[in-house]
């Protein structure tokens, strides 16, 4: 598929209230973390602001060279992760910017190409790799414990058939190693069963937990919103949307936890530190899309914004647990 016919079909989700909550202008520098098919980093270049654009996918990378030229020196474009977003500005020179947005999950471009593994709805290897290294989703599903595998199953993708959906595949690929979206997808199917009234394939949950897993994108969004935190000059704003209750969850403490004034030690000590807060919230809960929206692109349904201000106060460390990001195991071959 061409570029232009990748962007042509491409609808970045709450463009409008993105675009009013970052608030871009000339002169400013912005990040967007999440570049994709580059819908958001349009419209910030549209208002006459820079962008430094992050991507791990380098298929995204190479479709953004168009706009890299059509920018005249307003954009650049990186290959990398965007729990490394502050490095790369660094790097680029920048010792802090304006705003940064993130567009938190799979985008459609990936999920529409069969042979990135994404989606059961094209069959294609079962890969599921945004960067296009390390172990993939087959490696996952054939080579770990069972034990292991539904841990995964049932944390990111909240299956409550976890462990039958492990044990099946276990069982299944003593005999044939699962290597096609399409198989594990009939599996699952098999397993968990499909009522006639759910909208939703039974093989969703399973295949979204894989590919958070594959990617490590829980952990990767916490990295990210410090990573905003330490780059973003006082005033700065960040912008994120996720699709996804893990996610959402992990930006919701996130931000409470950062607006808040919080004191440390006991009530009964009075020489008490107290912790500024980072972030004013912009809203006091999530901004959702809009029925128009939702009707011209079903993949807004479950996108919720949320977006802060950058105080003056020195960022701290991320506490994964506090913010939700689940513990899980290693990746790692069960024992012939």
């Amino acid at each position: 598929m061409s570029g232009a016919d990748a962007n042509a079909r491409h609808v970045p989700v709450l463009l409008n209230e993105v675009i009013a909550h970052l608030a871009p202008a000339p002169g400013g520098v912005f990040i967007d973390g999440t570049f994709g098919l580059g819908g958001y980093t349009r419209a910030i270049l549209a208002t006459g602001a820079s962008v430094i654009a992050i991507d791990r996918d380098p298929t995204a990378i190479a479709g953004g060279a168009e706009l890299v030229k059509e920018a005249g020196g307003r954009l650049q474009l990186v290959e990398s992760r965007f729990g490394e977003l502050d490095q790369v500005a660094e790097e680029l020179g920048h010792a802090s910017v304006d705003g940064v947005v993130l567009d938190i999950g799979v985008s459609s471009m990936q999920l529409d190409e069969a042979e990135r593994g994404f989606s059961f709805r094209f069959d294609g290897p079962l890969d599921m790799r945004m960067s296009r290294s390390g172990p993939s989703a087959a490696d996952v599903v054939n080579q770990m414990d069972p034990r292991d595998l539904a841990r995964i199953i049932s944390a990111l993708g909240e299956e409550r058939r976890a462990g039958s959906v492990a044990r099946a595949i276990a069982e299944d690929r003593k005999i044939k190693p699962y290597l096609r979206t399409s198989e594990l997808a009939g599996l699952v199917e098999r397993v968990v069963g499909k009522k006639p009234s759910d909208p939703i394939h039974p093989a969703t949950r399973t295949f979204q937990a894989l590919r958070i897993y594959v990617n490590q994108e829980l952990d990767e969004l916490g990295d990210a919103l410090v990573a905003a935190e330490r780059i973003l000059k006082p005033g700065g704003r960040l912008v994120v949307v996720s699709f996804h209750s893990l996610e959402d969850r992990i930006v919701k403490r996130f931000f409470a936890e950062r607006s808040e004034v919080r004191a440390g030690g006991s009530r009964h000590m009075p020489e008490r530190t107290v912790a500024a807060p980072t972030f004013h919230l912009i809203d006091k809960g999530p901004v959702l899309p809009g029925d128009a929206e939702t009707a011209r692109n079903p993949r807004a349904r479950s996108a919720k914004l949320r977006a802060g201000i950058r105080t003056e106060a020195p960022s701290r460390p991320f506490d994964a647990e506090a913010a939700g990001v689940p513990s899980l195991p290693e990746f790692k071959a069960e024992k012939p």
